[in-house]
């Protein structure tokens, strides 16, 4: 086979660069590991940045988002027993979507069916060869699929496989620099089968640690607590999870969240990472490939978008001005984005959770911090500006 573009990983930075490329009538083809409907039913959360909002609707992706996302023009910080909000559309004149990111992925993989897309599903042994400048040969995908060895040539390769995939690891290990950081902790994710607690999401900082009231629908809540990451979710029974959240969320002028049915509960972990450079010859990776963030600050499918419009303008000025500049500079231009949003879902991170050296000291720090966000317009219109992100970088 040949393509112009060969994209390994069909989660949100894979599917909507190949549907990006096809409407400026360049070709690709994207290999899954994964079957559709398992890409289309695991579930995670989504809060979509005004940035990543537009370019859904400039692409033609963005109807069942306007229909049956929520719009938000603000969110809350909870703390010391009171709700203190942050008004992102007053502040910045934008606003977030909270629509969850395996809804985005229906609507894209829904996209590049109707345009008869390459979209492979359930390959595997994927290597990738020939990548790297100043060969003669051009860069090859090879793999399985539905029994039989292929293997697909194309000008460039882009690894959008997350971070436990083939691309990131088929980086030349001399050029390759990881930074990390892995949290002391986990959230702790119920989904519930109840109304809103609140029109808008609640972020609570508590000395026993943080949680967050969000939404997915006007029936089905989405609700987390931080917790150890060794934890076992069936240790906790419904009643202790209720008596924890009440006990971080519930505010001293006798509000509460709303309890309900919880039909789901699960444990995951927090960290922050970025590998660099984020391209080595014609290869580049995209999304979680390339880092990843805690969920504090909102940003890891909007990181993903940003990589991939930064890429997309650059492949289009190849292919239609035949410049290299900004392929070359992807590395660059991505990581200003991906570093603001490390450092702001980090700060976000260390202000609200409890953590391994939160003394009695920092857990006042952590207070008088809240207190500052919520009380003077600078702090809270910058926090506003990176969590709608639009801070130009």
């Amino acid at each position: 086979m040949r393509t112009q573009v060969g994209i390994v990983g069909a989660g949100p930075a894979g599917l909507l660069l190949s549907h990006l490329l096809h409407l400026r009538g360049i070709e690709s083809v994207v290999l899954e590991a994964r079957n559709r409907s398992d890409i289309e039913s695991t579930i995670r959360a989504g809060v979509l940045e005004q940035g990543t909002m537009d370019l859904l609707n400039e692409a033609g992706l963005g109807a069942r988002m306007q229909a049956e996302g929520a719009v938000h023009h603000g969110f809350e910080l909870a703390f010391e027993g009171q709700r203190r909000r942050i008004a992102l559309t007053e502040l910045t004149g934008h606003s977030i979507t909270v629509y969850a990111q395996h809804e985005v992925i229906k609507d894209l993989v829904a996209a590049r069916v109707a345009a008869d897309a390459a979209l492979k599903f359930g390959v595997s042994d994927v290597s990738l060869h020939d990548f790297e400048s100043g060969g003669t040969s051009r860069p090859r995908i090879r793999y399985a699929h539905e029994g039989d060895r292929h293997e697909l040539e194309c000008d460039f390769i882009v690894g959008c496989d997350g971070s436990q995939g083939v691309a990131r690891g088929s980086m030349p290990q001399a050029q390759r620099h990881d930074y990390q950081r892995i949290y002391p902790f986990g959230w702790f994710g119920i989904l519930v089968e109840a109304p809103p607690s609140s029109n808008e999401l609640i972020y609570a900082r508590h000395d026993r640690g943080f949680a967050l009231i969000s939404t997915r629908s006007p029936t089905v809540q989405r609700m987390y607590f931080q917790c150890d990451p060794k934890d076992s979710a069936d240790a906790w029974s419904d009643d202790r999870i209720w008596a924890e959240l009440h006990a971080r969320v519930d505010t001293h002028d006798g509000w509460q969240i709303t309890e309900g049915r919880i039909f789901q509960k699960n444990i995951v972990g927090m960290r922050s990472f970025v590998s660099t450079p984020m391209q080595s010859g014609k290869l580049f990776l995209a999304g979680d490939a390339a880092h990843i963030v805690p969920p504090t600050g909102a940003k890891g499918m909007n990181l993903a978008v940003s990589d991939v419009r930064v890429l997309t303008a650059a492949l289009r000025a190849f292919y239609e001005e035949g410049t290299n500049d900004q392929l070359d500079r992807y590395t660059e231009t991505a990581l200003k984005r991906v570093w603001r949003a490390e450092h702001f879902s980090w700060w976000m991170t260390r202000m609200l959770h409890k953590l391994d050296d939160t003394s009695p000291f920092e857990q006042r720090l952590q207070v008088a911090e809240l207190e500052h966000v919520t009380t003077s317009h600078a702090a809270a219109t910058a926090l506003a500006e990176n969590y709608v992100g639009s801070v130009a970088v």
